[in-house]
């Protein structure tokens, strides 16, 4: 018979009580998932700022009625199923037994709120009016059932309803966007919980255990804003954070070959492209003739100037040299292999010759001066694209200055249309051209939710009568031959200078897996343990 002194059971029990605390810290640290995304969130309301990273941060606490796949690729969300009833209605049925974080439940109710809010949100850069413009009516049919009237035939509502985060009615109602930054409105039906949001610094999640769908694996989600690269790939090499995306060009084969981590990539749906001021008749504020004189008249505005602004970017260079093979370059708005693309549209080669002889059959033999505005903070090497683009510019006699800022300062200019030149991106989240042709190209109109994104104010009735044809197609063969058709008569215009596609990559510590989305979405529900 074996005895033990009270000193060894306090000492075995200590042992045991260590062991135990250990075990539950090992498990509680494996619930938690740090996260450092490379832009930042501009705001959390989810109907304020049509942004790649506010929508992918809105996109863990709220659902969409019509959600996607990696591929962008449309799937069931909060509607379970849709279909049209006649040339100008759809019907939605909704997905039972859904609540929001506060317990309430999810009806018809709280999506007629939501479609009525999105275009009433004030000041917002870049409205997500566009995605319900097309809404003539709602009917509550029952609590689980909606349909939508349109004026007309409308094949696009179910990837418009893509963008549409859906609200609780009973505690959203009269809420602002200062309501959402402070978190008291950040009330959804998504896998994460909101617990807290320092703008500008990190947001704070924690998992829905009542979420409709797959649950999520992580308990607690840390999402912060390193809009460095060099301290973004730092924290990971630190073990600071967990997963980065949009890991730095200059990083990605380093990370490939350290054991310690593993890269996943894919080829995006973010065009990163150069906007033109095309509204001003009477001369732009950045542009100047050669020896700094005021112009009368804005050069911008002329076709040949802008093809020749087009033929000085060397984008093969770009994609080499500046992005290190991260990027497709391309000279029309989608890439490969998606719906609207055109085949025989290729990236055009740089012909600094033609580009000369078109400005001088432009009235500028002798060039110009030019400012080149952008972010330095938001896409991959944005500051260094816009230099080399300004060092290509100035080449053939169009003498550029370049001007980097932070995003949030610079898209606040750019919306104001304080620019004459500047580069922008924008993903085509639904998977289709026509998003980006009707917020990149279309006239701008309140009314029809066009331009929604078009800084450069470009307007072409030819290029909006085939935009609105397409619309209202809704066979899909024929829908993609027009908008084929709105892209050719856009690029032949040049309406903007399309560069490059992004590639999406992300940079995670080895055991860990993501679904490489894409939209470039970062959220923490697609990010799992590797086996």
């Amino acid at each position: 018979m074996h005895r033990f002194s009270p000193r060894a059971v306090l000492r075995a029990g200590a042992a045991a009580i260590a062991l135990m605390a250990a075990a539950t810290t090992t498990s509680s640290h494996a619930q938690e998932l740090r996260v450092a995304v490379g832009s930042q969130i501009t705001s959390m309301d989810p109907h304020y700022h049509n942004l790649t990273p506010n929508t992918a941060a809105a996109g863990m606490i709220f659902n969409t009625l019509v959600a996607t796949d990696s591929r962008s690729r449309l799937q069931p969300g909060l509607a379970e199923s849709w279909r049209p009833v006649d040339d100008s209605t759809w019907e939605f049925k909704l997905r039972p037994n859904v609540r929001f974080h506060n317990g309430n439940a999810f009806t018809a109710e709280d999506v007629a709120f939501t479609l009525e809010r999105v275009p009433n949100v004030p000041n917002s850069p870049s409205s997500f009016a566009q995605f319900v413009r097309a809404i003539k009516a709602v009917e509550i049919v029952d609590p689980l059932t909606i349909r939508f009237r349109t004026d007309g035939p409308y094949p696009l509502l179910p990837n418009d309803l893509i963008g549409v985060m859906i609200l609780d009615k009973e505690s959203s109602q009269n809420v602002t966007t200062e309501d959402f930054n402070a978190g008291r409105a950040l009330i959804g039906t998504g896998p994460f919980r909101f617990v807290s949001y320092r703008n500008g610094d990190h947001l704070v999640v924690e998992r829905n255990d009542d979420y409709w769908g797959e649950k999520p694996h992580w308990q607690r989600v840390t999402y912060r804003m390193l809009t460095g690269d060099a301290p973004r790939t730092s924290a990971l090499l630190a073990g600071d954070v967990d997963v980065i995306d949009q890991v730095p060009t200059s990083d990605l084969a380093r990370l490939r070959r350290d054991e310690r981590f593993s890269v996943q990539e894919t080829v995006g749906l973010r065009l990163v492209y150069l906007a033109l001021d095309q509204t001003r008749e009477d001369g732009t504020p950045f542009v100047t003739g050669p020896n700094g004189e005021k112009l009368d008249r804005n050069p911008l505005r002329d076709r040949r100037v802008r093809r020749a602004l087009s033929m000085a970017v060397d984008r093969s260079a770009i994609a080499a040299r500046v992005m290190e093979d991260a990027t497709v370059p391309t000279g029309q708005i989608m890439p490969a292999g998606t719906f609207g693309y055109v085949a025989d549209i290729p990236a055009p080669p740089a012909d600094a010759n033609t580009a000369k002889r078109l400005l001088a059959e432009a009235g500028y033999p002798n060039g110009f001066r030019i400012t080149l505005h952008g972010p330095n903070d938001r896409y991959m090497n944005d500051a260094r694209i816009i230099q080399a683009v300004g060092q290509m510019w100035t080449r053939i006699g169009v003498r550029t200055q370049v001007e980097a800022q932070p995003f949030t300062t610079f898209i606040a200019r750019a919306g104001r249309g304080e620019t004459s030149a500047h580069l922008m991106g924008l993903a085509a989240t639904s998977g289709e051209a026509s998003t980006m042709l009707r917020a990149l190209l279309g006239t701008v109109n309140r009314d029809t939710g066009t331009g929604a994104s078009n800084r450069g104010r470009y307007s072409n009735p030819a290029f909006d009568a085939k935009l609105t044809e397409a619309l209202r197609t809704l066979d899909d063969k024929e829908r993609e031959r027009i908008l084929q058709e709105a892209t050719r008569i856009a690029i032949d215009d040049q309406g903007l200078i399309p560069i490059h596609i992004q590639k999406n990559a992300w940079a995670l510590r080895r055991g860990l897996t993501i679904d490489a989305r894409a939209d470039e979405y970062t959220r923490a529900q697609d990010v799992r343990p590797a086996n």
